[in-house]
């Protein structure tokens, strides 16, 4: 049979089981992103990673493609996920004379930050009776993603359900920190930024970097003070709250 009478159906078949056909996906979705981002004016609702994940979700749903099958694909990316969460100690070295003088305020943001969100969303779960596997998750989605995954197997949570819930968080931080802050007259560079790298980790951070350098400075910051004192105190918060029971 020449390859032009091959079926569409089959050709489909072969595309949607291939790993190529995960990381086009993936990619093509976040570039179109970018692009209405740009187009928007950079507005904050016009989110590149929400645009990514609605046009991946959908067309999984429509497609029937098994997360598993996507994720084959997708790894590649995920694999730069720690990269890129380390490379952003470039943006903290070149504004560290900047950084030196408010350490210790920002060391209390940051504890401030992580209490505020481990007791608001535990608080919210144990309201709504949820099972213990979500407050685990819950406790470690408090940080960046790829430390939250690694707390989560430290603490016996899911390391899927505390990515989701991590990459949510950071979303809707991204989308609504403007007006957060805006209403709570917040506007230093600085101060911004820092709010947005504790609250909204990795996604959070690219917004601070594609709206102001300084802010983009202290989100790398505040994200990843964040996650090394998460990844230091929440295993510890655990034991001891089991300890308790």
């Amino acid at each position: 049979m020449r390859p032009d009478q091959v079926p569409i159906v089959e050709i489909w078949v072969y595309l949607s089981g291939s790993p190529l056909f995960a990381l086009t996906l993936t990619l093509a979705a976040y570039s179109f992103g970018v692009y209405v981002y740009e187009r928007s004016g950079k507005h904050p609702m016009a989110n590149p990673v929400l645009i990514a994940l609605l046009i991946v979700t959908a067309t999984l749903v429509a497609t029937e493609i098994p997360y598993r099958t996507y994720f084959e694909g997708a790894q590649f990316v995920h694999f730069l996920l720690g990269t890129g969460t380390v490379a952003l100690a470039v943006p903290i070295y070149a504004g560290w004379r900047s950084l030196r003088g408010r350490f210790g305020v920002l060391m209390l943001a940051v504890l401030a930050g992580g209490v505020t969100s481990i007791t608001t969303g535990v608080a919210v779960l144990s309201l709504l009776d949820a099972d213990q596997s979500f407050l685990l998750a819950i406790y470690a989605k408090s940080v960046t993603a790829p430390i939250a995954m690694g707390i989560a197997e430290r603490i016996q949570a899911s390391p899927t359900l505390t990515a989701v819930f991590a990459v949510t968080t950071g979303i809707l931080g991204a989308v609504l920190g403007r007006f957060i802050l805006n209403a709570a007259r917040v506007s230093a560079w600085w101060q911004r930024g820092f709010a947005l790298g504790v609250a909204s980790h990795g996604i959070g951070t690219s917004r601070a970097m594609s709206v102001h350098p300084v802010a983009g400075a202290y989100a790398s910051l505040g994200m990843g003070l964040h996650g090394i004192t998460g990844a230091v105190l929440i295993p510890m918060l655990i034991q001891a709250l089991m300890l308790f029971r």
